[in-house]
């Protein structure tokens, strides 16, 4: 490791535009994706702003950590699947349940009634065709003047990214399954 000296002056203008909702995507193969989705609805939590998280691939019942915290801090979190589509026993029941979950992540994002809105695993049905991209662009292109919303998941399609004001790709440099070790619970969940 190269040691630095610490940088004295100051790295970056301040920006002058107004502040406004942006449209974050977390996306890429590696970890973190949602985990930083999470973080961000804590810090927005723990400002006093109203947060909404749904997760596209979860089913309704799902008692994962991170279920488990926020709904003792009382942020809503909502489960709109029936798991990853491997595990489906009817991939027509698990397009309408996301077509379904869309038109309540839609409405709360329009009604404009929270500061973030987390759309969690989005990707997937949005690559498997199970929602219309332009649908969901012309949501976020409509959505209120300050509501922020992160979207997560692998692969996140060019037109989004091109909409997005942030976006971060995870890469995966190197993966404990890969080593034989399994997903443990309060990391992987």
């Amino acid at each position: 490791m190269q040691i630095e000296t610490p940088p004295t002056d100051r790295r970056y203008e301040r920006p002058e535009g107004e502040r406004r909702g942006l449209v974050l995507v977390h996306t890429g193969h590696g970890k973190g994706k949602s985990t930083a989705a999470f973080g961000l609805a804590l810090r927005a939590h723990g400002r006093g702003k109203a947060v909404k998280i749904y997760q596209f691939m979860k089913v309704p019942s799902a008692r994962f950590g991170e279920h488990r915290v926020f709904e003792q801090l009382g942020v809503p979190i909502e489960g709109l699947g029936d798991g990853f589509s491997w595990k489906s026993r009817d991939l027509e029941h698990s397009a309408q349940l996301a077509r379904d979950g869309w038109e309540r992540a839609e409405a709360t994002v329009r009604a404009g009634q929270h500061f973030l809105v987390v759309l969690d695993e989005i990707m997937y049905p949005l690559r498997y065709g199970w929602l219309p991209l332009e649908r969901v662009l012309a949501c976020l292109r409509e959505r209120p003047h300050d509501v922020h919303v992160v979207l997560t998941g692998r692969n996140a399609p060019q037109e989004l990214i091109a909409l997005a004001d942030t976006v971060t790709e995870m890469t995966m440099i190197k993966h404990h399954f890969k080593a034989g070790v399994p997903a443990q619970r309060g990391i992987e969940d």
